[in-house]
């Protein structure tokens, strides 16, 4: 009898989806994050020059907090965010929107494009090491290969020739770079103790309502620089508002409460492969083959690490 059930259990396991559908909808929806985020610094790029960056931020996260709290109050009018919750759901908000796209906004600005995406690489590093200091969390050794690849990747998708610009023009706007992907690495560590509660639209909703909030009195110190700005500079803004705010927020919540930490790090050093592709679809910059080998190297990273899952889910 046990070994008909042993039999039994090996043949569901053998038919058995590879992924669950909620993994394969977090993957998905990953890819979706990548390519809006991706496509956001061609916009970003074009729209400062005509708005200053904490203004253009106010107005873009003004604009997706209307349309999150409009939804919030359709799908889930009865959730309620606990007091005790409070500070962490700020502390988020500031985090991952406010300082993250100061420092970004101006970084992109002050530094190369190359450099700016370069340094997104260093956030599965951050990130992975954070979740282990803080969350005493187990890294695999996959986990560790996939994050060399992912980095290697990233490193030839942006830099081509090997080479990164460091001089005095750029240096600065490569350390906010790097701040930017510091305070993303902890948004996304104070996230991990709230995705439990609280789903990925209210986690949205709420940290883009407190981070609006606080760019109002920051965008003041700008205000000598506010002026009428052009359609374009609009329809970018309603692209970021639209798909890299409102829905990048609500897909990368949901993928990063079904993926492990580590994965969607991984997903990230895609951002700028896709940033170079649309900067030569949408600027006519110029893309070199070896680039275009570093965004098959990053998505090796990724197959390697959703073998992990593969191999932990025909084991349970």
């Amino acid at each position: 009898m046990k070994s008909v059930l042993n039999e039994k259990m090996h043949e569901s396991r053998a038919f058995s989806p590879i992924l669950s559908r909620k993994q394969l909808s977090a993957n998905i929806a990953m890819i979706a994050v990548i390519i809006f985020w991706g496509i956001s610094y061609v916009s970003i790029k074009v729209t400062v020059v005509e708005i200053p960056p904490i203004t253009m931020a106010l107005i873009r996260f003004a604009i997706a907090s209307i349309m999150l709290r409009i939804i919030l109050r359709k799908v889930e009018p009865q959730t309620k965010l606990d007091k005790s919750d409070l500070p962490k759901m700020i502390l988020g908000g500031i985090l991952g929107i406010t300082l993250y796209f100061i420092f970004e906004n101006i970084g992109v600005k002050m530094s190369s494009a190359t450099n700016a995406s370069l340094i997104v690489s260093v956030v599965p590093i951050i990130t992975i090491v954070l979740d282990v200091l803080l969350f005493h969390s187990r890294i695999s050794l996959m986990k560790i290969l996939g994050i060399v690849i992912a980095v290697l990747g990233s490193y030839l998708a942006v830099t081509a020739n090997g080479k990164v610009e460091l001089n005095s023009v750029h240096f600065l706007g490569n350390i906010l770079m790097l701040c930017a992907m510091l305070s993303w690495a902890f948004f996304t560590l104070v996230n991990k103790s709230l995705q439990v509660k609280y789903s990925g639209l209210f986690l949205t909703t709420y940290q883009t309502i407190f981070a609006t909030l606080s760019f109002i009195p920051l965008s003041l110190f700008e205000y000598k620089e506010w002026k009428l700005f052009s359609l374009t500079a609009l329809g970018n803004i309603l692209f970021l508002a639209v798909f890299c705010s409102f829905g990048g927020y609500l897909l990368y919540t949901f993928a990063l409460k079904h993926l492990d930490v580590t994965l969607t790090t991984i997903y990230l050093n895609l951002i700028p492969v896709v940033g170079v592709l649309s900067g030569y679809l949408i600027l006519n910059e110029r893309v070199l083959p070896i680039q275009l080998v570093g965004g098959i190297i990053t998505l090796l990273a990724i197959v390697i690490i959703n073998f992990e899952f593969i191999i932990q889910r025909r084991n349970l």
